[in-house]
């Protein structure tokens, strides 16, 4: 199972077909992380009534985990509202912070459980929840306006 999970986070690094401009979006954010200089442009596409994720895409650079995370978390995300996509983000978080660990609960993270053992990688923890914390800011964001 580690195996496929590692060959599913090299293709999402490597041939991410969410790795675009995206040409109409609703919000943009910059995601960096200082640590290793991992920095992403994140951009959404909301429906019209901003209750739906339609679109997103990014551009950036940055090692092979951040690269792939936000590549799957772009394809967990699409397609769902903004409240399944928040729950979503909540539960990888808390997944990659080990408070999350009911098998249950993580099958709603998709392709995303892959990142489930980075928590035993501290130095590539940020990596894996760059793309989310931005998303995650991005829709609060969103809220408040």
């Amino acid at each position: 199972m580690e195996d496929i999970y590692n060959d599913l986070i090299m293709e999402h690094s490597m041939n991410s077909p969410y790795k675009k401009e995206l040409e109409k979006y609703t919000m943009c954010e910059v995601g960096h992380n200082p640590n290793c200089g991992d920095e992403i442009e994140l951009k959404i596409k909301l429906s019209e009534d901003k209750s739906v994720i339609e679109d997103m895409a990014f551009t950036g650079h940055g090692c092979a985990i951040s690269q792939a995370s936000t590549s799957i978390m772009i394809e967990t995300l699409i397609g769902k509202t903004v409240e399944e996509a928040k729950e979503i983000i909540s539960t990888y978080i808390g997944m990659i912070k080990r408070e999350i660990t009911s098998e249950e609960e993580l099958k709603k993270l998709e392709e995303a459980i892959a990142f489930k053992d980075i928590s035993h990688m501290p130095a590539r923890v940020k990596c894996a929840l760059l793309a989310w914390h931005t998303l995650e800011e991005m829709l609060n964001n969103n809220d408040s306006e």
